[in-house]
């Protein structure tokens, strides 16, 4: 057995890789859940933003413009699920797995007719993808890091080498915090997602509120979308978010809705899924061979038990999954 094999650079620097689209994916849950407005919908505008951004990164053959695309089409997927559930005061929860089959069907269908491709996308290269950030002085090389010194390979696997969004995901979490604890607009959130009765009567708009939180809610998935598509993969396939959205909400619910818990709690689903991909370092680590399906439904696994365990212990907002019906 060798336990250290464990935390071998090259699943670290994995964890870090799978790790984001599930941060940036709770993050943009924990806006929406602290306004009070419950999302299942999570697993769909990640999906339809990978699609819309790699298509039109395709097609453009320039990944911002598709990071844009893949961004609005999750905003737009957010606003009927806002218009649904706040104005229309309907079930948050059926109105979020409506969005979930309607991302899966359409963007099967909208990849069929557009590329013909069996419902995927053409691989993207050059500008169409996010580019590895090489920090000055890294090893690029296989063969060089394998040689290097343990603080060598951590500055140039572990630390260099991620994409734009996966240093902004990081970034984002102490922004997070800050929003929500240190403004004026983060106090009034919490608070709507607490007692919206309290906030109307104040004279803030509780609609206003709820849907800054799911449009802010689109954008964050919107960026984890497209990372999928044009960061980790070079293209769109079919479900590619394989339940990453629901593995998200586990996540938040494990974090008790906090930036810097979500931040540790998607770097240990992330670590599962780096396994997963990695059996042999396991089998080293424990000296036992572990069948492939057994490592890839890990974080599935942790989900159940995250949801079963932590449901009745972690405090939703009061206010969540509820219609606000405005007083006369």
């Amino acid at each position: 057995m060798d336990l250290l094999a464990l935390f071998d650079i090259a699943v670290l620097d994995g964890t870090v890789r799978l790790a984001v689209p599930l941060l940036l994916a709770c993050l943009a849950g924990l806006f929406s859940e602290r306004a009070g407005v419950f999302d299942i919908g999570l697993e769909g505008k990640m999906l339809i933003s990978a699609f819309f951004a790699a298509a039109v990164s395709f097609e453009t053959g320039n990944v911002w413009i598709g990071l844009f695309a893949g961004i609005a089409s999750s905003v737009v997927l957010s606003l009927l699920h806002g218009l649904a559930s706040i104005t229309f005061r309907g079930n948050q929860l059926i109105s979020g797995v409506a969005i979930n089959f309607f991302a899966s069907g359409i963007t099967v269908i909208a990849a069929q007719a557009w590329f013909g491709q069996g419902g995927r996308t053409p691989s993207l290269s050059g500008d169409a993808r996010f580019d590895p950030i090489v920090f000055p002085g890294a090893l690029t090389k296989i063969r060089e890091i394998m040689k290097a010194d343990w603080g060598m390979k951590v500055y140039s696997e572990l630390l260099s080498g991620h994409t734009i969004i996966a240093y902004a995901a990081i970034f984002i979490v102490p922004l997070v915090w800050w929003v929500l604890y240190r403004t004026r607009f983060g106090l009034r959130l919490r608070a709507v997602g607490e007692n919206p009765g309290a906030v109307d009567t104040a004279g803030i708009s509780v609609q206003r509120m709820r849907y800054s939180a799911v449009i802010i809610c689109g954008v964050l998935t919107g960026i984890a979308g497209a990372y999928l598509s044009t960061g980790i993969q070079a293209g769109f396939v079919r479900e590619m978010t394989a339940g990453r959205g629901y593995i998200a909400l586990a996540a938040l619910i494990f974090a008790k809705w906090r930036p810097w818990y979500a931040l540790g709690a998607t770097l240990l689903f992330g670590y599962l899924q780096a396994l997963a991909i990695r059996p042999d370092i396991l089998e080293r680590a424990i000296g036992i061979k572990v069948q492939t399906q057994v490592l890839d439904a890990l974080p599935y696994v942790l989900t159940v038990i995250v949801l079963a365990g932590f449901v009745g212990k972690a405090i939703p907002p009061r206010a969540g999954g509820e219609a606000y019906v405005k007083e006369r």
